[in-house]
């Protein structure tokens, strides 16, 4: 059942609890008219009677007083509200007063009759030689009754219809929206976010029109935002892919030339040696040692470059071992910054990505603080629950900063950190203020783990 036709029953019923209302108020007022004006007729008829009866006794001339009503009677013929019977002393109907005319076209149904009749009692009178009866008679009354709550019902139920009917239409008419917003939202459910609501001419639907639009554009907007996340995660990938291959490359082929080199300048050192009395000699030895020098510097510095391509310890020993490999080499970098590490759960099954994540984070953070922050002490706590929640804090005592004040876009540092963590579905804060240091809080959740 649709709400249009909830709401014209709802309607129908209200107004026939109001039809019967007003019908029983006009029942009850008319069953008191009727019974006000069956009593007044009964009394004023009796009191008339009397009188004839009084005047019959102190007038005797006039003849006997059952003899004086019924021409009394006979003359008066019908009186309204009251049927009058005349009896001799055996009992014999001398005289019964006509009955009404009034309104005999109309013929109540019984009920109605028995619903207004007041059932007022019949007045009796002994008389000399005979019996006077007044039954009080509201059928007259009744009949006039049924004619106007006729005339009434048969409005009233035209009424009824033409008001049904004009509910029924405005309700279909002022609804008509609803139709429109739920195919939207059917469409918007089957993702089509192109899907726009026109101006309504009734307030309330507009209201809904326009939150309804609006929510499109903002679900527009993080669909377009879920893309490029889940795009900056894909490039994301691809970049610690290349940087393993290319830290392999570096390991394996560039590792290979300076080993060699370094050998071929280690034997040309013990040939000089050896030869050490000829000419020239002394210069090639120390030419050679020069070259194995060199050799060591490369090799130091591109085991480095490696570290910092492609940790190898994190697809050996995992992220936590990486973790304070990578904390123990920045502290012995920087001897006069405390940093702790502090890990907790187990960090060993939290899959790749999440990992380098982690330890891109970490890395990121550290060159911040360490660069920027001026700080005596970075404290670093990561922790999974058994949820399989990761919860990652860093915070430093350094200077600070004005985060309001700061153009994030041009903190590609921090802008990176962010992309990651919402990247796995996680969420990514920062408090600071001047000379208060600076405290980063990232939460990933399981759910969003990928293995």
């Amino acid at each position: 059942m649709n709400l249009r036709l909830r709401l014209n029953l709802l309607i129908t019923a209200l107004l026939l609890l109001f039809l019967l209302a007003v019908g029983y108020v006009i029942i009850k007022g008319t069953k008191s008219s009727i019974q006000e004006g069956v009593e007044s007729a009964t009394r004023v008829t009796t009191q008339l009677l009397d009188t004839v009866i009084i005047s019959s006794v102190q007038n005797p001339d006039w003849g006997y007083t059952h003899d004086v009503l019924k021409r009394f009677l006979q003359s008066l013929g019908h009186v309204r509200s009251n049927d009058i019977k005349l009896y001799n002393m055996q009992g014999v109907l001398l005289y019964q007063s006509p009955p009404s005319k009034y309104r005999a076209n109309q013929n109540p149904p019984q009920w109605f009759i028995d619903l207004l009749d007041p059932h007022e009692k019949p007045v009796a009178r002994l008389v000399r030689f005979g019996r006077l009866e007044i039954t009080p008679q509201p059928l007259g009354a009744i009949r006039e009754a049924w004619g106007k709550v006729s005339y009434l019902f048969w409005l009233g139920m035209a009424f009824f219809i033409l008001l049904n009917g004009v509910v029924y239409w405005t309700l279909g008419r002022s609804l008509k929206p609803l139709g429109m917003i739920l195919k939207a939202i059917n469409r918007i459910e089957k993702g089509d976010l192109t899907t726009r609501l026109p101006v309504f001419p009734l307030p309330e639907f507009e209201r809904i029109g326009h939150s309804l639009n609006r929510m499109t554009e903002s679900l527009t907007a993080e669909r377009q935002l879920e893309e490029n996340r889940q795009l900056t995660h894909l490039i994301q990938e691809h970049i610690e892919e290349e940087r393993r291959s290319l830290a392999r490359e570096l390991h394996d082929e560039l590792g290979q030339y300076v080993t060699a080199i370094k050998t071929f300048a280690v034997g040309i050192t013990n040939k000089a040696k050896a030869n050490i009395t000829s000419p020239g000699m002394a210069d090639i030895e120390t030419n050679a040692n020069v070259i194995v020098s060199a050799a060591n510097q490369i090799y130091d510095g591109m085991h480095n470059i490696v570290r910092q391509l492609r940790p190898g310890a994190l697809d050996n020993l995992g992220l936590a071992e990486t973790l304070r490999d990578v904390v123990s080499t920045y502290q012995e970098q920087n001897p006069q910054i405390k940093i702790s590490l502090e890990l907790t759960g187990d960090l060993y099954s939290s899959g790749e990505t999440v990992s380098i994540n982690i330890y891109r984070i970490v890395q990121e953070s550290l060159n911040n603080a360490l660069k920027y922050a001026q700080a005596s002490t970075i404290d670093i706590t990561l922790s999974k629950s058994r949820d399989g929640e990761l919860r990652l804090h860093i915070q430093d005592n350094g200077i600070g900063m004005n985060f309001e004040a700061v153009d994030q876009s041009q903190h590609f540092g921090l802008l990176g950190m962010r992309e990651r963590v919402q990247a796995l579905h996680g969420s990514f804060n920062v408090h600071s203020a001047p000379n208060q240091g600076t405290t980063i809080a990232i939460i990933i959740p399981n759910q969003s783990v990928p293995q």
